[in-house]
């Protein structure tokens, strides 16, 4: 009897190590969507009191979610981190205009691992990493290019940043890898059907397809039968405010393209060998509960870069599991990597861990560790205006606008909080620990001597010159704009 138990085991053993070299290498496609401003709270599933997000409440239930993933707390330094694995100062990302968005060409993108080991790649919305030519997806790791300009559709700031002009989020001019086209339709809905057209037509390679959202970034627009459902709802026994509407409606329009997006993988029998990421960008921008979190976007607080992450591959994955861990936004790399089979130079040196071992059993064993958190956003010495108005040395920012983060604590400024069993930050309980504030302290002093030297981008010239708008005009005057070919699904 103790001989066949100790079989068992070992035979258990062996099938839960061979279920882990299937995750690593198994090369599924990948689907990454990702939704610009929606908070950890902004879902039904998460127990907001009145959104309306059936789809995504769906993809929760066959998920593995991470319940303590992080972001930063702005969306360029988010958007960096999941391209090269590190964190996103170090990337000489330190704002979201002003140059300061500008991804270092020495950085290694994920998209380019992945598409050296045989995945085709593509984009599909906002890249938000630099709007010169060389800093484009093209040219940082995609095949497939689809995306607006600057940080937002119609926005226009000094240097490269300029939207092309006319766009909007109805029929917006979106830049189709070497040209611009003129869309119809509403934005979320054009980047997802033209992502949906590639993925269709992938056929001899796994895909990686980034599916980066806009919305529900603001200005708050979006067609009246999203909005209508939200006029009546209150917070604070007061009518919501419009912009909340709007938002609630933009993340109603974006789950029901995330339905349309999960059923076309069921009809073109792809879901199965898909990895579906759902994850947001930083915190919530204009929603009214956000998981009782202290802090939105912009805040070095709990609720500023607290995000969800849902993480679906049928038959690898477990369904319905809650990780948690600690996470933060650079481990996505370094788990694609290994998923895709990947290989990926010591050179890198990144920040980020593979989740793998999470995804495989969500009590593994994972090193605690410091996370560091600033949010920047300092005055520039080059702008005009009120974006150049105060103090543009970093160094006079380094202890203003940032956090520490491990499993237990997290350090805001000087206080002290106990997030095991203080989520909300309520008490300060700085004074009870001083020697955690100390060795936190000086871990995030450590982190910024580090990261310092490689602010690239603080005295950057402020170009005249803008990519869009240039292309634009170029081919306005050769030809005229041509249509977008919207694909058949």
């Amino acid at each position: 009897m103790q001989r066949f138990f100790l079989l068992f085991i070992s035979a258990f053993a062996a099938l839960s190590s061979l279920n882990a070299q299937e995750l690593a290498g198994s090369r599924p496609n990948i689907i990454l969507v990702m939704t610009d401003d929606q908070g950890y709270g902004d879902l039904a599933c998460h127990g907001h009191p009145f959104v309306k997000t059936p789809n995504l409440d769906k993809l929760y239930t066959q998920s593995t979610r991470f319940t303590d993933f992080h972001a930063s707390p702005t969306c360029a330094p988010t958007r960096a981190a999941l391209m090269s694995g590190k964190a996103p100062f170090k990337n000489g990302i330190t704002h979201t205009i002003l140059e300061r968005e500008r991804m270092t060409l020495k950085a290694t993108t994920v998209a380019q691992v992945l598409q050296k080991a045989g995945y085709a790649t593509g984009i599909f919305g906002k890249w938000h990493l630099g709007d010169a030519d060389e800093y484009q997806p093209n040219n940082r790791g995609f095949d497939e290019m689809f995306i607006h300009g600057a940080g937002g559709i119609g926005q226009n700031f000094p240097g490269t940043q300029g939207a092309v002009p006319g766009t909007s989020y109805f029929d917006p001019f979106i830049k189709h890898n070497d040209k611009i086209v003129k869309t119809k339709g509403y934005c979320t809905d054009v980047f997802f059907k033209h992502a949906l057209g590639w993925v269709k037509e992938q056929k001899e390679k796994p895909f990686f397809a980034y599916i980066a959202l806009n919305a529900p970034h603001g200005p708050f627009i979006v067609a009246d039968k999203y909005k209508d459902p939200y006029k009546n709802e209150t917070h604070n026994n007061k009518k919501l405010k419009e912009k909340s509407v709007a938002f609630y409606g933009m993340i109603t329009n974006f789950d029901e393209n995330m339905g349309l997006l999960m059923n076309k993988l069921d009809e073109w029998k792809l879901a199965d060998n898909t990895l579906l990421i759902f994850m947001t960008d930083n915190g919530s921008a204009a929603g009214t509960w956000n998981f009782d979190m202290k802090g939105r976007k912009g805040s070095a607080d709990e609720g500023g870069s607290r995000v969800p992450l849902f993480m679906r591959l049928p038959g690898k994955i477990k369904a319905g599991v809650d990780v948690n861990k600690l996470t933060r936004h650079y481990d996505l790399f370094p788990t694609l990597a290994e998923l895709a089979g990947a290989s990926i130079s010591s050179d890198l040196e990144l920040d980020g861990r593979s989740l793998r071992p999470l995804l495989k059993d969500s009590n593994a064993a994972w090193k605690d560790r410091n996370l560091f958190f600033h949010k920047g956003r300092w005055a520039s010495k080059n702008a005009t205006g009120r974006w150049g108005k105060g103090d543009s040395n970093p160094d006079n920012f380094k202890y203003k606008g940032f956090a520490v983060r491990n499993e237990k604590w997290r350090l805001v400024g000087t206080s002290l909080y106990n997030i095991d069993k203080d989520p909300s930050q309520k008490t300060d309980v700085s004074k009870q620990h001083p020697e955690v504030v100390a060795e936190m302290k000086k871990s995030y002093d450590a982190w910024w001597s580090e990261v310092r030297p490689m602010m690239i981008n603080e005295d950057a010239t402020l170009e005249t010159n803008k990519p869009f708008i240039d292309l634009y005009e170029k081919q306005k005057a050769n030809g005229g704009i041509p249509n977008w070919e919207e694909p058949k699904l």
